[in-house]
């Protein structure tokens, strides 16, 4: 295969996964394929079209400076950006080499965070405590302990970037041993809870604890 049409296969594959990308986040992320060989008509692909441009645009700025640049960092994450229209947005351009090292595409995301900002202000105000209330000696509610526990066993678990059903024997095993050792057990039902939030059985819990 010659290097153009090896060229050529980059660029289509990464055209299907722009295109995967934006459907799946319909309406609220950009995604764009630069074909960096034309720069004059750089655009190859959009979809979830939100800045209103159109295939056969040129390059932006950031293109150009990869094209003049083959040292220009291959991933530029998650910068301030904005629409035409005003719109905020969260960008992150991803450069595509050959194999001979040069730029020949670029795929960028263009997340817009107009319709999240007002999401996270609601969720904010919606978790946020009365500071006056800060001393005072408030209830223990009923559900705490198995609060306290599902968000000890997830916190360990998206640390190894998975479910806590999901993780390794040895792991639940050593987890099981740290929330021993720690005094959870001394909660009433913390063997039960324990278990079905690991999916392994309660007798598999005490066995774990020796």
């Amino acid at each position: 295969m010659s290097g153009e049409s090896e060229d050529e296969h980059l660029l289509a594959e990464a055209e299907k996964i722009a295109q995967a990308l934006g459907r799946m986040f319909p309406g609220i992320c950009e995604v764009v394929l630069h074909d960096l060989r034309d720069p004059d008509h750089a655009i190859r692909f959009i979809e979830n079209n939100l800045s209103g441009r159109q295939v056969g645009e040129s390059a932006t700025e950031l293109g150009l400076a990869r094209i003049r640049d083959p040292h220009y960092p291959s991933v530029v994450q998650n910068y301030a950006n904005q629409f035409p229209d005003g719109r905020p947005a969260k960008s992150t351009s991803i450069g595509i080499k050959n194999a001979a090292g040069q730029y020949i595409a670029a795929l960028c995301l263009n997340l817009d965070i107009s319709t999240l900002s007002p999401i996270t202000l609601t969720l904010s105000n919606l978790v946020a405590t009365d500071p006056e209330n800060r001393d005072v000696q408030l209830e223990r509610l009923s559900d705490r302990s198995r609060r306290e526990l599902r968000e000890v066993i997830e916190t360990a678990a998206a640390e190894r970037s998975t479910a806590p059903r999901a993780l390794p024997r040895e792991t639940k095993k050593d987890l099981v041993r740290r929330l021993y050792e720690d005094g959870y057990f001394d909660t009433r039902n913390a063997a039960q809870t324990i278990a079905d939030l690991l999916g392994i059985s309660r007798a598999s819990v005490y066995s774990y604890t020796k």
